[in-house]
């Protein structure tokens, strides 16, 4: 999403939490495609109504392992769905080639594997940061996440 949306000329930085950072004519579908088959698996339910959940029963384990089970069980009851077709949408023009990022690694996430995290963050130039959590590593670790977004808010201050 801030790939593309970070084109406005009103942002002056990306900071990406274990995230996504797809390049001009890239998806995630294109991006998954190459993550390692014998890796940890998105939990990624079949399509009900033209949308996507996680399925309930493995997001604790893959969404947010180092988290307490209450926790990780209301972020898994409080999914808000993605259309199936999110996925397939193509990005027209990376703002990381032209603007500043920050790229914070989860090393213990199980929906993006961490070398595809740091390969990520690797070609768009990033300040990258490496905080060990899972996929919710904004909430296991909020001091990491605001750090990083302190560090490119000064950065970028002007």
């Amino acid at each position: 999403m801030i790939t593309e949306a970070g084109l406005h000329d009103k942002v002056a930085a990306l900071v990406y939490i274990a995230a996504f950072a797809p390049d001009k004519g890239e998806s995630v579908n294109t991006l998954i495609a190459g993550f390692p088959a014998d890796g940890p698996q998105p939990p990624i339910l079949p399509p009900r109504d033209g949308f996507l959940f996680l399925d309930r029963d493995k997001f604790h384990a893959s969404f947010a392992a180092d988290l307490p089970a209450g926790l990780a069980a209301f972020m898994a009851d409080s999914q808000v769905p993605w259309g199936v077709n999110a996925l397939g949408g193509t990005i027209s023009e990376a703002s990381w080639r032209i603007k500043p990022s920050w790229y914070l690694v989860a090393s213990d996430d199980h929906m993006i594997p961490p070398p595809a995290q740091r390969a990520m963050a690797d070609r768009t130039g990033a300040t990258v940061a490496e905080a060990s959590g899972s996929h919710s590593v904004y909430v296991s670790q909020p001091k990491a996440v605001a750090s990083l977004i302190e560090q490119a808010a000064t950065a970028t201050r002007g």
